[in-house]
């Protein structure tokens, strides 16, 4: 049966190094809806020229548009990258995580359900083989201490009216799996960086300001700490996810890349000091500034992905230190 995926928000951050990595494969259909909210580009997409590829702009929170293309294209794969995603935004303004996160995932798995089976646990003929994979965030988790590790065993709470509206679609997922039978994954990940990240997020902030020779804005002390996944290696792991997880199952993807925010800006600054220097022998570290806290920001967060390891073979391929230079240079090449 020939795979006609449908990728929920390509033109993003993640969703777009996906359809990139995904489009060597010349055996497949890539349809790709995604509304191009700021955060998308149509530009990030790159992908070869042999791929079957469709984009539809479009809303997933319009259900008649979904139900549409799952009929159109006979969707068998389901890759849903969707949301909104910016925890500053969803305190400013959370109804649009309410609508996107919660609502559009509910209409994709409605969709899904209506066009892959007959009744709960009943697929149709032909649609036995259909999967849904659901990306996820490691924030539905809450805090960490100052030791610990998130599993897929770790309860869920969630911080922020993003993470909130993340753990609401998955357990909606999760739901559809135990009602339904539908054949759903769910990943959860730890911070992605890389190209092609949107101007608002740390890593091209700390860049995009030490290029401009602003202040970088460091929340806090910049003593919190995040475990760093270069957006690669998380989409091979989705791919495995997708074709080889177990169904009804969660995976935690983790880079194994804990480091505190106010190293991520040093090494960057460093970095750029040697790669591109300033002037009169300054430094961009002087350009680090610590700003008021982000209400709720959540300490730590650190994966334990021994699970998608062990089961489905998954291991990091970048660390840190390897994967920020290829992003610094990314960066370079886009802001100059």
């Amino acid at each position: 049966m020939k795979l006609n995926i449908l990728v929920t928000g390509g033109a993003g951050f993640i969703g777009s190094n996906y359809l990139n990595y995904k489009s060597k494969d010349d055996n497949i259909r890539i349809i790709n809806l995604d509304k191009l909210t700021y955060a998308a580009d149509l530009d990030n997409i790159d992908i070869y020229d042999n791929c079957d590829y469709t984009f539809t702009k479009g809303d997933i929170c319009d259900l008649n548009l979904v139900e549409r293309i799952f009929e159109e294209y006979n969707i068998n794969r389901v890759v849903h990258f969707a949301a909104e995603s910016h925890v500053d935004n969803s305190i400013a303004n959370p109804g649009e995580f309410i609508q996107t996160n919660i609502v559009g995932t509910f209409n994709l798995l409605q969709a899904a359900f209506k066009n892959w089976m007959d009744t709960p646990n009943i697929f149709k003929k032909g649609k036995e083989d259909c999967r849904f994979l659901h990306i996820s965030t490691d924030e539905v988790y809450g805090t960490l201490g100052e030791t610990g590790l998130f599993t897929e065993e770790t309860p869920y709470a969630p911080n922020s009216p993003y993470s909130a509206s993340k753990a609401s679609s998955d357990m909606l997922v999760r739901s559809y799996f135990h009602t339904y039978g539908l054949p759903v994954v769910t990943t959860n990940c730890s911070n992605n960086y890389g190209p092609r990240q949107h101007n608002e997020k740390l890593i091209p902030t700390i860049i995009r300001k030490a290029l401009a020779e602003e202040n970088i804005p460091i929340y806090g002390d910049g003593k919190n700490v995040r475990d760093w996944l270069y957006v690669l290696d998380h989409c091979k792991g989705i791919d495995l996810a997708l074709e080889k997880g177990e169904l009804g199952e969660t995976y935690n993807i983790g880079g194994k890349n804990e480091r505190e925010n106010i190293y991520i800006a040093k090494t960057i600054c460093k970095t750029l000091d040697i790669i591109k220097p300033l002037k009169d022998n300054k430094s961009y570290l002087d350009l680090i500034t610590f700003v008021k806290d982000r209400p709720g920001h959540d300490f730590r967060y650190a994966i334990d992905a021994s699970k998608i390891e062990n089961e489905l073979g998954w291991n990091a391929e970048e660390n840190f230190e390897s994967g920020i230079e290829k992003t610094i240079n990314w960066y370079l090449e886009k802001y100059q």
